[in-house]
Parts: structure tokens; sequence; C-alpha cells
């Protein structure tokens, strides 16, 4: 059985509906938002939120354990405190698939989603899949409290 040769008439139609398609779509993406940038936060695998000041502190620094550390879930962050007391601020949303740390013991940082290790006062992964660093997030000690810097 032969197939009929298109008619012009009917390419054109089709290039023409083809045509408003892309334009309506565009317009309905520009509309939308969805195209707009989005904060450092929004970056793939969720690498950490971004640095802000805030007059709320985060926790005591009686709550930060000497060579431990505690998840903050509501900011995000993990505090920890190093031998000689210095308190590190760091991303707790792990760098591989954007998991929410869960504990800080013995001087790691765990992920419970795929078992990624991190150093607790750098960040750096001690043991994957996980291989970028948890960034650092710049925190502060006022009056026995650690505060976002």
């Amino acid at each position: 059985m032969a197939v009929p040769p298109l008619a012009r008439r009917s390419v054109l139609r089709g290039l023409a509906v083809v045509a408003g398609g892309a334009v309506a779509g565009f317009v309905a993406t520009r509309a939308s938002g969805l195209a707009d940038p989005k904060g450092t936060t929004a970056a793939a695998n969720a690498y950490g939120p971004a640095s802000k000041t805030s007059a709320e502190p985060l926790a005591s620094l009686d709550d930060v354990p000497v060579g431990g550390g505690i998840v903050i879930d509501s900011a995000s962050v993990v505090l920890t405190r190093d031998a000689g007391g210095t308190v590190h601020g760091l991303s707790a949303t792990c760098t591989h698939q954007g998991c929410t740390v869960s504990s800080v013991e013995n001087g790691v940082i765990a992920c419970p989603c795929h078992g990624s290790t991190f150093n607790a006062e750098t960040g750096a992964p001690i043991t994957g899949p996980a291989t970028r660093p948890l960034p650092e997030i710049p925190v502060t000690v006022r009056d026995s409290s650690v505060f976002l810097a």
C-alpha cells in the first residue's frame, strides 16, 4: 500500500502548531518562576546552607563536647569542638546525596544514608561514597553560646 504524499498545507499547519506550542511553553515557563536563579542552598546534592548571622544562639558552649560535637537539624549545622576548645561549624548536609548527618563521635561525623564519614575538625571525607568535604559554616562564640558568624 502506497503512502500518499504530504500536502504543503498539512506541513505548514504542523509547523505552525509546533511553533505556537514552543512560544506558549516558553512564556509559561518564564512566568512560573521555575527558571529563576535559586539561592546557594539550592545546589545539586544540597551542599549546605548559606552562611548568615543570627541573633539566636545555635547552642550553649557546654552542649558541644570537647573531642566531639552535635548536629543541629533546625540549622543544618554540625558544631564540633577540638581538643584545644575551638568550636568549628560544618554543614550537616552530606556531600554525597544530601542526607543529614546523624552523629559526631570520636572525632568522626557519620552519615546514616550510605555510610560516609568525615573528619570532625575539617569536614574532610574519611570514608566514602562522599568525596567532597562538608562545607565550613562560620560560627562564633559569645557569652558561652555558639552563634552563626
